[in-house]
């Protein structure tokens, strides 16, 4: 659906026709669901903040400026979210020297990180993205599964494009050095 036909959408649900909201359940439910599994990791909790985002995006349909996409924002929602259930719960995950992560070449882990149908690298990548934190995680799977842009991460992460990129050339190189299974330190 196009910006302005949701924008239309939005105008009629504020004018009444609540009804209406349940075309932004049926198209955005499983998208958030997706974001959300990969932050806070249980499927009973991701359920229940769901729910809990999109009853949030609905009560606060009318401070929908229309500056963004409407899944930019409901996703600026949800990762909001997320976030703030996240940080309640004990997850564990890696944390790395700087030093290490800036001394792997840039070519090297963008060649190793490319897709491959290797079953083992893939088992790999995933096992890895499970050792991010959540604000990584969170990253990885906008940019990579939902096909947000830098413009729009920006907007849902609250940084700016800059950080956004230098983020994921981070992330990238620590995927990699955790799939070649250097050792680094647990945080909780």
């Amino acid at each position: 659906m196009k910006p302005q036909d949701e924008n239309l959408y939005i105008k009629r649900i504020l004018d009444g026709e609540t009804e209406l909201f349940a075309h932004f359940l049926d198209r955005y439910s499983r998208p958030v669901y997706s974001l959300v599994i990969q932050m806070v990791s249980s499927p009973e909790d991701t359920e229940e903040l769901v729910q809990d985002i999109f009853l949030k995006a609905f009560r606060a349909l009318d401070k929908f400026r229309g500056n963004s996409s409407f899944s930019t924002w409901l996703y600026r929602i949800a990762y909001n979210q997320a976030i703030s259930a996240a940080r309640k719960q004990k997850n564990e995950y890696s944390c790395m020297d700087e030093n290490a992560i800036r001394h792997i070449p840039d070519e090297e882990a963008e060649q190793f990180l490319c897709l491959s149908d290797n079953e083992e690298r893939i088992l790999q990548l995933a096992q890895a993205i499970d050792r991010l934190s959540v604000e990584e995680k969170a990253l990885v799977t906008l940019f990579y599964y939902e096909d947000k842009t830098i413009d729009e991460l920006a907007i849902i992460l609250g940084l700016s494009q800059a950080n956004v990129k230098v983020r994921l050339h981070r992330i990238r190189k620590k995927l990699y050095a955790l799939m070649k299974g250097e050792s680094y330190g647990r945080k909780k």
